[in-house]
């Protein structure tokens, strides 16, 4: 059986060895999610860790952004070059990436909240119809059946974190069937997360490593307990037992695959993006509950974390404005 390419970064669909548009991938979205995680997470050290308050306002103006640069730039790819596109929709790993665009949306609605009341409403709906949309056309996918388990990356599971994060985000929300469509989304989101989880860890188990250029994707492993932990909370109105459960777990995943990752082997890609938005989730999860707990220990923790992640993110924005400028991000 022929196996398809198993690294999403330069899929058989890139036009190699000159640069252009039609280079850019989806999967840059992920820099949006990241940089509005971190946001978000500075916007809750104000009050946890009385941080200044323009930090994540700035950063979230930031992602607001890079998303319009992003959004830009990949309507003219499709425009340009919709065969490109389409072949990236139909990759058995890149497509899971186009839940980046709802996922942003729906991140972007929090950004915004304080500002406009209407731009959120408006981005919120349109991220959690399209996180719905693009997981239901993902698992049908799947169900299809003869997919390649060497597939299984941990990608796939964007497409169980897009709906969690319409509970996670959705908080703000006037509209009365607001709550109704965040149940939805946290159990579409929550089973198919567990779901897709246990298929990626076998594979990881039983099938040959990822290439070196895939590792930043392991992070996303611990997406789905730290997202988790927010739309549960925003769910039932407080933090619970359940809830602290998934914090603990998402930290001890990131335990796990933190010194997989964060190796100097790995070199620079936009795909690094990819520990952005897990981190977030993870911090986000740890003020919060943190806060909750009353925990010196535990929001040191939270603080310690928050700084790992400005760091990272912060040497990724260079890097990845450095390759953008000299246009090796489009080759």
């Amino acid at each position: 059986m022929h196996t398809l390419p198993i690294n999403p970064s330069a899929p058989e669909f890139l036009a190699k060895g000159k640069a252009s548009i039609r280079n850019l991938p989806v999967s840059l979205f992920a820099a949006v999610m990241g940089l509005c995680g971190l946001a978000l997470c500075w916007r809750l050290a104000h009050r946890s860790l009385a941080a200044p308050a323009f930090v994540g306002e700035a950063i979230g103006a930031l992602a607001l952004f890079v998303f319009v640069l992003m959004s830009v730039g990949y309507v003219a790819k499709l425009t340009k070059y919709p065969r490109a596109v389409q072949a990236e929709f139909l990759h058995p790993m890149a497509s899971s990436f186009f839940n980046t665009i709802a996922i942003s949306l729906l991140l972007l609605s929090t950004i915004v909240a304080p500002y406009s009341a209407p731009a959120a409403h408006a981005l919120w709906v349109v991220g959690a119809l399209a996180a719905v949309v693009l997981s239901f056309l993902a698992i049908s996918r799947l169900l299809k059946g003869q997919v390649d388990a060497s597939h299984a990356v941990p990608a796939w599971l964007i497409s169980g974190v897009a709906p969690l994060n319409i509970p996670a985000t959705g908080g703000h929300m006037p509209m009365a069937w607001a709550a109704e469509v965040s149940l939805v989304g946290g159990a579409i989101g929550l089973v198919l997360a567990f779901v897709l989880f246990a298929m990626i860890f076998s594979r990881l188990v039983h099938r040959e490593p990822f290439p070196l250029a895939m590792t930043p994707s392991l992070m996303i492993l611990v997406a789905p307990f730290g997202v988790g932990f927010l739309a549960y909370i925003h769910i039932v109105g407080s933090v619970d037992r359940c809830a602290a459960l998934l914090f603990y777990f998402g930290l001890f995943m990131f335990a796990v695959v933190a010194p997989k990752v964060f190796r100097p082997s790995v070199r620079f890609s936009p795909g690094w993006w990819a520990i952005g938005f897990p981190m977030a989730a993870l911090v986000n999860a740890a003020l919060r509950y943190a806060d909750f707990l009353a925990s010196g220990p535990l929001l040191f923790l939270a603080g310690a974390l928050l700084s790992a992640l400005s760091l990272a993110l912060a040497i990724l924005t260079v890097r990845t404005v450095k390759v953008a400028l000299s246009g090796e991000l489009f080759t």
